[in-house]
């Protein structure tokens, strides 16, 4: 499938994969942004192999065969993923006031580029919308009219976000200690093993003990008082591990991605947390009997909960 030129600026992350790197770059290449931007973190010396394989994923994204103005931001040395990533983002948000971003392994749908760009410019200046994700965990399963949900889970596999979001990310998060004492997070969700999982991880990188960037992100959209965009169905399929940089493994790797119509999004009503989705999102990702236990404790969860329960299996 071919599509009209993309408008939207688009920021590929790259480093030693070059078999999942190609596969991201075809999709990007159908998509035919008029700018693209492509970071690349340098090899790592002492790794067998990292300069041939950071050589090779370069090769691919330097063929480009579309009208197409490209920067390239090339490291020698390697940064590591949150020096690497991070300053990646910095410098293309320099540039640009609003565009995608995917990471090497991040493999988009085919609406997602679309379904980014309109939403975008939907809510360019609508500061509590602070990210687009094309990530939806739940697959297709959650039943809707509306073309996507806003959330407070932050999902970076494949998203999309404005240099006014962005001039607020902090990579240290200094604030976090006080924001800890003040148990501001038990103001934001209402689950423990939410909050204790965003305390763990909040800790290791404000300690500098986690190498990572996303985080941050999380923290940056969450304690702006932000929302994230989550598309209907699943718009992206993660075919390497957990970002760019990691060699970990996830359940949620190669989940299949579906059709969206874009050219007549249905937009939710009011643009507030969908705490059905958010619920469901939370089962399935955090704690499996989360759900039993919230009716158990007489909260009364809707009707559309209740019912996903009966069928669940």
């Amino acid at each position: 499938m071919m599509y009209s030129a993309l408008t939207t600026p688009v920021l590929l992350l790259i480093f030693n994969r070059p078999e999942t790197t190609r596969a991201v770059f075809e999709e990007v290449r159908k998509a035919r942004p008029q700018r693209l931007y492509v970071a690349a973190d340098g090899p790592r010396h002492h790794v067998p192999g990292d300069v041939k394989d950071c050589a090779a994923a370069r090769d691919f994204v330097a063929h480009i065969d579309w009208q197409c103005e490209v920067r390239t931001l090339l490291r020698t040395e390697n940064l590591g993923c949150k020096r690497a990533v991070s300053s990646a983002l910095d410098w293309f948000f320099e540039h640009e006031e609003e565009g995608i971003i995917l990471e090497d392994d991040c493999v988009p749908a085919p609406a997602f580029f679309g379904f980014c760009q309109a939403l975008l410019a939907r809510y360019r200046n609508d500061e509590r919308v602070m990210m687009i994700g094309g990530t939806n965990h739940l697959q297709d399963r959650f039943q809707t009219a509306d073309s996507y949900m806003f959330s407070r889970y932050f999902n970076i596999w494949g998203w999309a976000s404005w240099n006014r979001v962005w001039k607020h990310y902090d990579v240290s998060m200094k604030g976090w200690e006080q924001k800890k004492r003040e148990r501001v997070l038990d103001m934001l969700y209402s689950h423990k093993a939410v909050k204790e999982h965003l305390t763990r991880t909040f800790d290791l990188v404000a300690r500098g003990e986690l190498d990572t960037w996303d985080a941050q992100l999380f923290y940056c959209c969450l304690f702006n008082g932000g929302l994230s965009i989550v598309p209907r169905v699943n718009l992206i399929s993660n075919i390497g591990a957990m970002g760019t940089h990691s060699v970990l493994t996830s359940p949620n790797n190669f989940t299949p991605v579906f059709p969206l119509e874009i050219s007549n999004l249905i937009h939710p009503l009011d643009v507030k947390q969908n705490e059905v989705f958010d619920s469901m999102v939370f089962d399935q990702q955090f704690d499996k009997s989360f759900a039993e236990k919230w009716l158990l404790r007489g909260k009364g969860l809707s009707h559309q909960v209740k019912r996903w329960l009966r069928n669940r299996t």
